[in-house]
């Protein structure tokens, strides 16, 4: 029996997700080899979002008007020849940085339009599951790849060639499950589509900054910053390549399993999502302020990956709502253009932590995401009502 269309839409979306972080585990090794500093790691890392958000400024718009297919389909194929750049970048810091900044402008295309294209699908079979399935598929992409990567990084031949191999092999056939899926968006004629003048609909622009918005960084600053963030500023005394991409798969497929909780806390899942940065991230100030608590750095970052992946289905499913007839590929781009804000905080916080404790860092940033939670409540419920 033939999948449904979303769930063909999603395995797309895992397949392109786990290139994302296949360079995650695997900066260590670059770091030996090439003898970068702790800032230009992270400054790799945060590279892809700007990649990402110069797409994202192109791609929902494009999506809109000629269609989710021929933005998404090629943007995939485009997914794995930015991971064949990375095995040609492999001795260059330069190309290095080129090939993550691809990397992000490819895959914020394939993100932002293939999940409205997989909500559009769900809808039309009367399915309501379309925005776990997203956040499910894509949380778990991106738990999947930094596992294998830093496994074969620390152990396994080839560390710098052999996970990008894999997923040109897995994208590819991924691309052949999704490739007979429909088009969702309406045509009038010929090759133009129904679209609104506005984005959103009418009041719904305020929902999107005052609700949407705030939990979007979350989505990624989460995740972002247990993976990239903690591993180079606390550090672990043995197998870092190894530990690094198991604590990335983890962190990251806890946002997976926590995802589809979605569908029972309903408007609850957004302020529990940010209550799991308060517990992630004060753990991690823990962690990083009593060297005997190091290990609590494990699980705090597992329920940061749980917050993640509870603020993606939050927001997903917060999107059909607020988007006016025809138009949820460009307010699928602008989420995702704030939520990669959140890739950010890594970089910034290792500059923070030249001046500034990294626990205190992160205690602040607890505090924040306790405000945050109080804020979704409350606010999320008069916008409703």
């Amino acid at each position: 029996m033939t999948s449904p269309p979303d769930r063909r839409l999603g395995l797309l979306l895992l397949a392109a997700a786990a290139g994302t972080n296949i360079p995650t585990p695997l900066l260590l090794v670059y770091r030996d080899e090439l003898d970068m500093s702790d800032q230009s790691l992270t400054a790799i890392f945060g590279v892809y979002a700007l990649g990402l958000m110069l797409a994202l400024a192109f791609a929902g718009q494009a999506a809109d008007r000629w269609g989710r297919r021929r933005v998404v389909l090629p943007a995939a194929l485009c997914s794995g020849l930015a991971s064949l750049f990375f095995i040609v970048a492999q001795d260059s810091e330069a190309l290095l940085y080129l090939a993550r900044f691809a990397q992000g402008a490819v895959s914020g295309t394939v993100f932002s339009v293939g999940s409205a294209w997989l909500v559009e699908s769900a809808v039309r079979r009367r399915s309501a599951s379309g925005p776990r399935v997203a956040a499910v598929t894509m949380t778990a992409g991106f738990g999947v790849g930094p596992a294998i990567s830093g496994l074969i990084g620390e152990w396994g031949p080839w560390p710098l060639v052999l996970p990008y191999l894999l997923h040109v092999v897995a994208l590819a056939l991924a691309l052949v499950v999704a490739w007979g899926v429909a088009e969702t968006l309406d045509r009038v004629d010929g090759d133009r589509h129904v679209v609104a003048p506005s984005a959103f609909r009418d009041g719904e622009g305020r929902t999107f900054l005052l609700v949407v918005a705030p939990l979007a960084v979350c989505v990624y600053a989460f995740p972002a910053s247990a993976v990239a963030g903690v591993p180079v500023l606390i550090g672990f005394p043995v197998a870092p390549v190894a530990l690094t991409g198991l604590l990335a798969g983890i962190t990251l497929g806890a946002g997976a399993l926590a995802a589809p909780l979605q569908g029972r806390l309903g408007e609850r899942t957004a302020p529990v999502a940010a209550c799991c940065g308060v517990i992630g991230f004060g753990g991690n100030a823990l962690a990083a302020s009593v060297p005997a608590l190091l290990l609590l750095a494990v699980p705090a970052s597992v329920v940061l990956g749980a917050g993640g992946g509870l603020a993606l289905a939050a927001s997903l499913a917060r999107l059909p709502g607020v988007a006016s007839a025809g138009r949820l590929g460009t307010v699928s781009s602008a989420f995702y253009a704030v939520a990669y804000i959140g890739f950010g905080f890594p970089l910034l916080l290792a500059a923070l932590s030249q001046s500034v404790p990294t626990a205190a860092l992160l205690a602040a940033l607890a505090a924040l995401c306790a405000l945050l939670a109080v804020q979704q409540a409350r606010l999320g419920l008069t916008l409703r009502d």
